[in-house]
């Protein structure tokens, strides 16, 4: 049996690697739910590379620093294929969270997923080794299984129980929790001999050369980190124009033209919404309530759900009447559609019998008598 042992910066690099990698895949699904079809699907397949790909990257990193007292190499066919497993059934699960009803059973069929997503990726991956041979003792890979899809389903959870902010950064940490978890009580339960009968010929990927593969990926992972980061904490991303440094004089500006913003503006706010690459408006009256999801909002109308480019907050300011009002921070309801009310013990829930896609929207304790003013009850 050969005696192995881990360069701990490397170790602590492939945790790195995981939750970039978490965080980019989920940031990228947030709101992808609302969009059509075609563009939900480009969301969902550049958040399986992401995510399948950086499970790849993290167990390659992990094994760079794998440190055994004789060489080995990997199978370049075996490698490539435990990256495109873990991107396949990652995608599988992406696909059922946002083209399936999210109910208890699909988020942990999801869940499920995704930790044999994860399993399958490790087991293949290792089996790519050459010169030395892993041994699996079963007890190891029991434990490897119930940390896989317990944390899997746990990320699942954490994820998509809503799709605020929290949410996706507790995710991303259970996320990469998991894949770490996963390598190392996998490897902790692994023996490796050396193989008598392997023969050093043919085309084999040495650890340089995986280290070159590793640190391109590893390099897009963290570019998407990045550009996904700048969105989601960075607001809109739109920049004014500086003010031009030349001294020539400039024509005057033209006179303002009415703005949204004038407070003299009587005419009633249409609120934009985006279906099949264009923009329509929605008038405020045929909508029942508006959901915050990040830098956009969902629009309930009886027809179903709309996808609004628009944050709350802009709806908010922009809004000429009283129509809506507000029963929780993530929520604007309007009244006139309510068709019940259910008092809790310190808030509430408003019920929309009327719109399919609106099932009730809860009503926190601040905003509880306002609601009920609304409806007319107290």
């Amino acid at each position: 049996m050969i005696e192995h042992a881990h360069n701990h910066l490397l170790v602590f690099a492939s945790l790195l690697v995981a939750m970039m990698a978490g965080f980019t895949g989920l940031s990228l699904l947030k709101g992808a739910s609302e969009l059509a079809g075609r563009n939900r699907k480009a969301r969902i397949v550049l958040a399986a590379v992401a995510m399948g790909g950086g499970v790849w990257s993290m167990h390659f990193v992990a094994m760079l620093g794998l440190q055994l007292q004789t060489p080995f190499f990997y199978d370049p066919l075996t490698t490539m294929a435990s990256a495109l497993i873990a991107i396949l059934v990652v995608g599988l699960a992406l696909l059922v969270l946002h083209f399936k009803a999210r109910t208890s059973t699909s988020l942990v069929a999801s869940g499920v997923l995704v930790g044999v997503g994860i399993l399958a990726m490790h087991y293949l991956g290792m089996s790519g080794i050459r010169l030395v041979l892993p041994i699996y003792p079963l007890p190891g890979m029991i434990i490897a299984t119930i940390v896989s899809v317990g944390l899997s389903v746990a990320t699942i959870f954490f994820a998509y129980s809503q799709r605020t902010n929290l949410n996706i950064i507790l995710g991303t940490i259970v996320f990469g929790i998991a894949v770490f978890a996963v390598h190392f009580t996998a490897m902790a339960g692994t023996h490796f001999v050396v193989d008598e009968d392997a023969i050093a010929g043919g085309l084999l990927i040495s650890n340089e050369t995986l280290a070159l593969g590793v640190a391109c990926a590893a390099f897009v992972i963290c570019g998407g980190f990045l550009l996904t980061g700048a969105t989601f904490f960075g607001g809109d991303g739109v920049e004014m124009p500086q003010p031009s440094q030349s001294s020539s004089p400039k024509p005057p500006p033209p006179p303002p033209s009415p703005s949204l913003d004038d407070e003299d503006l009587t005419e009633p706010l249409r609120i934009p919404y985006e279906k099949n690459n264009r923009t329509f408006f929605a008038e405020p009256n045929l909508i029942a309530a508006i959901r915050a999801e990040g830098h956009y909002s969902i629009l309930y109308v009886e027809q179903g759900k709309l996808f609004c480019p628009w944050p709350i907050s802009q709806i908010t300011k922009r809004m000429t009447s009283d129509e809506f009002i507000v029963a929780h921070r993530s929520y604007l309801i309007n009244p006139v559609h309510v068709s019940s009310f259910e008092r809790k013990k310190d808030n509430g829930i408003c019920y929309f019998d009327a719109f399919q896609s609106l099932d009730k929207v809860p009503v926190s304790r601040s905003r509880l008598s306002e609601v009920r003013d609304a409806l007319g009850l107290n």
